[in-house]
């Protein structure tokens, strides 16, 4: 009874500890990792409309306007768009880098990538121009780092690391399980003969 008891504590400290280990690795993975987000939705700027995406990775980051008409109106053909991006602390002056144009996935689209040196809050100034008027937005963003450098691959296998090893254990037991049955049928007819 004493060896089921302590196979039962074991049992439920290692349950306890799953979210424990789940909320360590959310407070590592705090960093941006995954899929541009947006840092400006659907705002009248100029003659036109925009939505500001952003991948804000320490190095090279990324930043795509997403430009639609207004009700009723065209998109500018000569149409030409600067980023300024600046460090919030004024630590470096505003550095301006203009955005490419691509007419790719049926929308117009205008991007660029943008140096950071380091992780810091920045702040994003989009500036439109052309023919039809001209436009401003600012918003800021935080430059974070790549995801967790060399130990990336070994972070994103630890599932299916986990799930071979409860497989392989499963496969154990049940191997384990069917020779005590084949000693145990053995034994009996071994007896039986007797």
């Amino acid at each position: 009874m004493m060896n089921v008891k302590n196979s039962l504590a074991a049992r439920l400290l290692r349950f306890a500890l799953a979210p424990i280990l789940l909320l360590a690795l959310v407070t590592l993975a705090s960093a941006h990792n995954g899929p541009p987000f947006a840092i400006v939705v659907d705002q009248n700027t100029g003659p036109c409309k925009i939505s500001v995406w952003t991948h804000p990775d320490i190095g090279v980051g990324t930043f795509f306007v997403v430009v639609d008409p207004l009700l009723n109106k065209s998109i500018p053909s000569d149409l030409k768009i600067d980023l300024g991006i600046q460090p919030v602390s004024g630590r470096s002056p505003e550095v301006l880098y203009p955005m490419q144009r691509d007419n790719g996935r049926g929308q117009l689209q205008y991007n660029a990538q943008v140096d950071f040196d380091r992780q810091d809050f920045f702040r994003v100034r989009v500036h439109l121009e052309s023919s039809a008027g001209s436009g401003e937005v600012l918003s800021q963003v935080e430059a974070t780092p790549q995801g967790f450098g060399r130990w990336d691959l070994l972070f994103y296998l630890l599932p299916f690391i986990a799930v071979a090893g409860l497989f392989y254990r499963g496969a154990r037991k049940a191997r384990k399980r069917m020779q005590q049955h084949a000693e145990d049928v053995a034994s009996t007819a071994s007896s039986g003969h007797q």
